[in-house]
């Protein structure tokens, strides 16, 4: 472990707006019953604080129109074009949508062979987004994922599958499906796999039919003694399930992981929405081939438009376990989360699950589905979750897109990450919320490592600390003195995405470390706290991402990102970043709230660098700060394994 103590050199060269003019660079040493009625009781209520992002709904397009389109961006030096992808089809946008007379960057190839992550998972090449299915079977873990295995562009969606003895290091195999049947022709879409007690699995998954109509399959391993699940048979009377009358022919998608019922029933969910009201259908099944609907919905809420990717699951209250999903009674609530359609963000509630009923009840309707807490408050969307039986832990799973053009995804030949898998238990200090922790399986991969204590970082300075690298695991714990927020006036307009970034002044913030920065931070990429005092005198504490000032390239979309942070009496300021290329995902405070930014650097390649910075008025005492450089997981073909 090296150790380090800090010296002090002053810098003119420091590119870093808002700080004062004598800035200091210090240099140290080494995060089927009918739906109407029940909706019409929720139409009368009002959301409040739900932003729709409104998307453009272009025409639906086939592939080779699709492929003419991106040929004539390619060849285009003026402006790229923005074009929607997924949306006419019937699901969510996939597009990144950087609007007219963008500018392509001159990327180089080094530039881009440098986004590619090392120890985040993603395909040889092409496009991905969410995760399916997801399991553990005869010792290995599973993973299934949205493929086009033609383009590096959204379309042609077939499931990948990749499997894992620990889930870091991945080996690819063959597609476990493709759209090769009238009622999946225009896409293997979501689905989830249900593992009975009996070691059966079942995989349950929506497909869009030659009339674009989404509908539920039904497929089985066909040799359930192979570990690798390599060959699926897809059941001769799919679709199982088809749209309710209700329910129009494209909202009707995604079913869950299904629970056992005390009457021996299974139940799933499966997403939709009428008008702006997002809801969750409950099935019941015995075979899973014939289904009943559920009268009413599990829960409602409006505004929120169409619910997708929905998820239902069981946590403990008084034990740091997963729980099967199967699992109800004393002891134990529910989390219901689900994907927004009409602004790409995933949102969860902790609730009370009444298998009398079938329904659910948030234990906070502020924080209910879609206007309240948030898995992750960055890049990050379609997740699901499973129960990993071996470890009796819930592991996350979540799409990572891209935030830059789709011509530079076409160039590097890829788009789209996996989050690192997050273990997810509810949080018992709290009692609000959930919390997320990357897999313990990934600190195996920790390298060289840089410890150091109390380190003081003054109003307005910049510390460097001396450990470069693309590939860390960073660790701080930060404290801010008790008279300095005694002393702080009000400060109640404070917001992440609007209040001026990491480059802001404050009296208690912004304060944090600088991520993947050049070294006169032409380049960086800011994580950091936020301390604000309400006028009762009560304190929130905001967790933020900026990227804006993470790239010199032109045709991104880069934002601040964040939200607050629950932070209890006594407790410090901590954060973890996991740093791999083009990707920066952030856990503060345990967990209680992440964020995912995608990055893309074209001078900090040559050598990223890590700072502390401190934007407030006050200074801040970095109390622990502990930093590894990561090496690469192995992921490659299964045939390269042996």
């Amino acid at each position: 472990m090296a150790m380090a103590t800090a010296t002090v050199r002053h810098s003119e060269d420091i590119e870093y707006a808002q700080l004062p003019e004598n800035d200091r660079l210090q240099a140290t040493g080494k995060k089927s019953r009918r739906l109407w009625p029940f909706l019409a009781a929720f139409s009368v209520l009002l959301v409040v604080g739900f932003i729709v992002v409104s998307r453009e709904d272009a025409g639906k397009e086939s592939l080779e129109n699709q492929r003419q389109e991106t040929s004539r961006q390619v060849g285009s030096p003026e402006v790229v074009r923005p074009i929607s992808r997924g949306k006419s089809a019937g699901v969510s946008e996939k597009a990144v949508i950087l609007g007219y007379g963008v500018s392509p960057y001159p990327w180089t190839n080094a530039m881009l062979a440098w986004q590619v992550t090392s120890y985040h998972f993603q395909p040889e090449r092409n496009w991905m987004n969410d995760p399916n299915g997801p399991l553990y079977y005869k010792g290995w873990y599973h993973l299934f994922y949205q493929y086009n295995p033609d383009s590096a562009v959204w379309g042609n969606i077939t499931w990948g599958h990749t499997v894992s003895k620990d889930l870091i290091h991945w080996l690819y195999l063959d597609l476990a499906m493709v759209r090769d049947q009238w009622y999946d022709i225009n896409g293997v879409w979501t689905g989830s796999a249900t593992l009975l007690p009996t070691g059966e699995i079942i995989m349950l998954y929506t497909g869009s039919t030659n009339e674009s109509v989404q509908v539920q399959n039904l497929a089985i391993p066909a040799d359930p003694s192979d570990p690798l699940l390599k060959d699926w048979v897809k059941y001769s009377g799919n679709p199982v399930l088809t749209p309710p009358q209700e329910i129009l022919p494209k909202d009707f998608r995604d079913p869950t992981t299904a629970w056992l019922g005390s009457d021996g029933l299974w139940r799933l969910i499966i997403g939709s929405k009428i008008n702006k009201t997002g809801i969750s259908l409950v099935y019941k099944t015995s075979d899973f081939v014939n289904y009943k609907l559920v009268e009413g919905v599990l829960h409602a809420v409006p505004g929120t438009g169409m619910w997708e990717c929905v998820d239902f699951y069981p946590v403990s209250l008084t034990e740091n376990v997963g729980l099967d999903t199967s699992v109800n009674g004393p002891g134990v609530k529910h989390v219901l989360k689900a994907s927004l359609d009409d602004n790409k963000h995933d949102y969860y509630a902790i609730g009370v699950y009444d298998e009398a009923t079938e329904t659910w009840l948030p234990d906070d309707p502020v924080n209910d589905v879609g206007i309240g807490l948030r898995y992750d408050y960055g890049k990050f969307y379609a997740s699901k979750t499973f129960y990993d039986q071996v470890k009796q832990r819930r592991i996350l799973w979540g799409w990572i897109g891209e935030t830059d053009s789709e011509q530079a995804d076409i160039q590097k030949g890829w788009a789209s990450l996996q989050t690192i898998p997050r273990v997810v238990t509810y949080d018992t200090k709290s009692g609000t919320n959930l919390v997320q922790w990357p897999i313990e399986e990934v600190e195996s991969l920790r390298t060289s490592n840089v410890s150091l204590d109390n380190i003081k970082v003054d109003p307005g300075s910049v510390v460097h600390v001396d450990i470069n690298g693309a590939q860390l695991d960073v660790n701080a714990v930060f404290e801010v003195s008790k008279e300095a927020i005694k002393n702080t006036e009000a400060d109640v307009l404070y917001n992440c995405s609007t209040s001026g970034g990491a480059a802001g002044r404050g009296v208690l913030g912004p304060f944090g470390l600088l991520v993947l920065a050049e070294e006169s931070l032409s380049e960086q990429t800011a994580v950091y706290f936020y301390i604000a005092k309400g006028v009762d005198g009560n304190l929130q504490t905001f967790f933020c991402h900026d990227e804006t000032r993470s790239s010199k390239a032109t045709d991104l979309v880069e934002r601040v990102y964040g939200s607050t942070v629950p932070v209890l009496s006594g407790e410090k300021l901590s954060v973890r970043i996991l740093v791999d290329h083009s990707i920066v995902e952030s856990f503060a405070q345990g967990g209680r709230t992440c964020i995912t930014s995608r990055v893309y650097p074209t001078r900090a390649i040559y050598g990223p660098r890590l700072f502390l910075f401190n934007n407030a008025s006050t200074s801040v005492t970095v109390t622990s700060l502990n930093i590894w450089q990561m090496t690469s997981a192995l992921i490659h073909p299964f045939e390269q394994s042996s």
